[in-house]
């Protein structure tokens, strides 16, 4: 008689280790502060319920707020129930509310307050009992960066940040990391002295998107693009993120900050390392941060930045039809500042790959649309046997990650126009999340939640890549400084809708070089 098979023998799919299975985490809890701002209300509140009307949070997960309002259990339930209803990406079913729910509590006072933490103790304690949760928390700080100290120290001192046998204790940091290299080691420091290394994830919510982890399996699960993804074949590449609005409310925190700050450091330079990187040995996260370090290791900037960099400030215009205010008339923005809403800058990578490859990232509000994507521009073929007027309408081919919105991909290539002559135009080859999957993609805090509850580090950028962006971009925050101190070369005002300043355009320009038009 023929042995028995097991079932994960003759089925991989059912293996226990398939990551194509649904993770699911285990007994655990999330204390969040800053539970009255927009993030919290808008993504991650929604994100939490999402993650439960999907079956992948504990039937006893708690959920504990706290904040500077004198709120009951059921007050901070209700704000909850407001923000899933208006912010959730899946449908709201009251049974899977009502079991979420159970779990909420809060905590009232302000981080100064000892009493308050001795009350937020007593509360993860009742929840270990009542709801089951193992003594496992996650501590999610979505306040300002200068708070991040304060916070991580009651946490030490009132004995919330001790892992006992068997359980976890993580903090979850939002971005902005610091304002410069010194602050950044500075924070890393404060926060390392309470929570070592791997209970520390630092959110970039742009890690999560579903098309930023779609170019690790474009380029490595792929044969075709590998070998030309090289300075033998790469002319440069470009990385955008265009913003159709401009602050909004948000200019106490804007002015100061500004586009280079605000996203440059962080989003736009993590998608570098991934667009740039070798291959890892392995999907972890100690091969993805160690290759991820190596490219942010070898980034190199062009001498002359006064020819490589620009910067600008939207001025009025129209945006999406409507007649729009601009930076300097934007309510808290006082008409001397100099904080950029447009920046772009010009980087290079010295090593073997690519050696010789420019690299242009630009990030700005009150542009023309809302896109964020990669466009991988190839050298042209060195020897084209066609007559000059039959590749006029002929461009470089490219090859395009589209981040958001219309997520997916684009390859532009040349292809002979139907009839008797020879004439070659630029057409392109879609793929589209929407047009081919049926599901929908889960919001990035979805993904970053649930690992941040499973332990699972390999989305966020550790405290070495956060100090190599900042050791890349202090050098251009400098350089605007001293111009700003010499009163000269300002950030270029740009009409709100356009794409920016001009002096951008010039910095392609001598290159001999064009920005794309999304």
């Amino acid at each position: 008689m023929t042995p028995r098979t097991s079932a994960y023998a003759t089925n991989p799919l059912r293996h226990p280790e398939d990551r194509r299975l649904p993770r699911i985490a285990g007994p655990s809890g999330m204390v969040l502060f800053g539970v009255t701002g927009d993030l919290s209300r808008k993504k991650i509140m929604p994100a939490i319920y999402d993650l439960a009307n999907r079956g992948l949070l504990p039937p006893g997960f708690s959920l504990v707020g706290f904040a500077r309002r004198e709120w009951a259990d059921q007050d901070f339930a209700q704000i909850v129930h407001e923000a899933v209803k208006e912010h959730s990406r899946t449908e709201f079913r009251e049974e899977v509310w009502r079991q979420l729910s159970e779990g909420f509590r809060f905590v009232p006072g302000d981080f100064s307050d000892d009493l308050a933490f001795d009350r937020l103790r007593r509360t993860i304690e009742e929840l270990d009992v009542t709801r089951g949760t193992g003594g496992n928390h996650a501590f999610y700080l979505s306040i300002p960066p200068r708070f991040f100290g304060d916070v991580v120290q009651q946490l030490q001192e009132h004995g919330l940040a001790e892992e006992r046998p068997g359980t976890w204790r993580r903090v979850v940091v939002e971005k902005p990391f610091g304002h410069d290299l010194e602050s950044a080691r500075e924070l890393n420091a404060s926060i390392g002295e309470v929570f070592p290394s791997g209970s520390v994830f630092r959110i970039d919510h742009y890690l999560g998107k579903e098309t930023v982890q779609n170019i690790l399996a474009m380029r490595f699960a792929n044969s075709m693009f590998e070998p030309i993804w090289n300075a033998n074949y790469v002319d440069h590449v470009q990385i955008t993120m265009a913003e159709d609005i401009g602050i909004g409310g948000r200019a106490g925190y804007y002015d100061g900050i500004g586009a280079a700050r605000d996203v440059i450091q962080n989003h736009l330079l993590q998608l570098m390392a991934l667009i740039a990187m070798e291959e890892p040995t392995d999907f972890d996260a100690d091969a993805l941060r160690i290759e991820k370090q190596k490219v942010l290791a070898a980034i190199t900037l062009p001498k002359r930045l006064d020819r490589t960099t620009a910067r600008g400030q939207y001025a009025a215009g129209w945006s999406g039809g409507v007649k729009v205010a601009g930076f300097h008339d934007e309510e808290g923005i006082p008409a001397s500042s100099t904080t950029e809403t447009y920046a772009a800058i010009t980087l290079g990578i010295d090593n073997r790959r690519w050696a010789g490859v420019p690299f242009y990232l630009r990030h700005g509000k009150r542009l023309g649309r809302r896109v964020t994507e990669v466009a991988v521009v190839f050298k042209r073929a060195p020897h084209l046997p066609f007559h000059a007027s039959a590749t006029e309408e002929l461009t470089q081919n490219a090859l395009v990650v589209r981040v958001q919105p219309d997520e997916g991909l684009t390859l532009r290539f040349g292809s002979k126009v139907p009839g008797t002559s020879m004439e070659i135009r630029d057409v392109t080859m879609d793929f589209a999340y929407g047009g081919t999957f049926t599901e929908a993609s889960p919001e990035a805090y979805e993904r970053l939640i649930l690992d941040v509850l499973l332990g699972d580090p390999p989305l966020f950028p550790r405290h070495e890549e956060v100090e190599q962006s900042w050791r890349i971009l202090d050098p251009v925050l400098e350089h605007w400084a001293r111009q700003d101190e010499k009163g000269k070369h300002k950030p270029e005002p740009y009409a709100a809708g356009t794409w920016g300043p001009s002096s951008a355009e010039a910095m392609l320009a001598r290159d001999g070089r064009t920005w794309r038009r999304p």
